[in-house]
């Protein structure tokens, strides 16, 4: 007998269902897009493989959805192989949802007044909630996301702290490209989000799959 035999029914994990999917990834990929709307606004950049699609969009002049989808493309083969198909199909529907909102919600939303420190604080509360949603429904924002969580479930050190070392990187390099007081503001931004992560996204506190 299995270990999720032994456990009684109705206390067992229960699968999401696609519409619980389907309404999690539409919310958490919309909150993720507008955070990023701020921060563009802002001129700022974030961590992850979104912080290096940025950079790469600031520096080449290239869409952001374009570098976003494109800077992805290599880690969905360890989330095939490490995580699952199932995952990975998930994760390129939030992807693509992620881009296209990129493009859309601009056009829906502009700021006549925004101070930085309050625009970064927003950035990172709708951001790191919109990652909960997404992976709590079985997905990630690709890249890092999948690396996080590969390492988090096999070791059990937080996804939040994976993802915190990458964004050292991207702001190390964000100081050749944006000036010194955008970095720090980005870094604040992505402090906020990386800590709703570590803080939140937690295996005994939420239990569907």
């Amino acid at each position: 007998m299995s270990d999720i035999e032994r456990i009684p029914p109705r206390n067992r994990p229960r699968r999401h269902t696609y519409l619980e999917d389907a309404q999690g990834l539409l919310t958490g990929t919309g909150m993720a897009a507008t955070g990023l709307v701020i921060l563009t606004h802002l001129g700022l950049v974030t961590g992850q493989t979104a912080g290096l699609a940025l950079l790469l969009s600031y520096a080449t002049g290239y869409s952001f959805a374009l570098m976003f989808f494109a800077v992805n493309l290599p880690f969905y083969w360890l989330g095939f192989k490490r995580i699952g198909p199932r995952f990975v199909l998930k994760t390129v529907i939030a992807v693509v949802m992620v881009s296209a909102f990129s493009i859309w919600f601009p056009r829906l939303i502009s700021f006549e007044t925004l101070n930085p420190i309050y625009g970064v604080a927003l950035f990172g509360a709708l951001t790191g909630a919109g990652l909960l949603a997404i992976f709590r429904h079985g997905a990630s924002l690709g890249g890092v996301g999948i690396l996080a969580i590969y390492v988090q479930e096999a070791t059990g050190f937080r996804a939040g702290f994976t993802q915190l070392l990458f964004d050292i990187c991207i702001f190390a390099a964000a100081f050749f490209i944006i000036e010194t007081r955008a970095v720090l503001l980005s870094m604040l931004g992505a402090f906020i989000v990386n800590m709703i992560i570590t803080f939140n996204h937690r295996k005994d506190w939420y239990v569907a799959t």
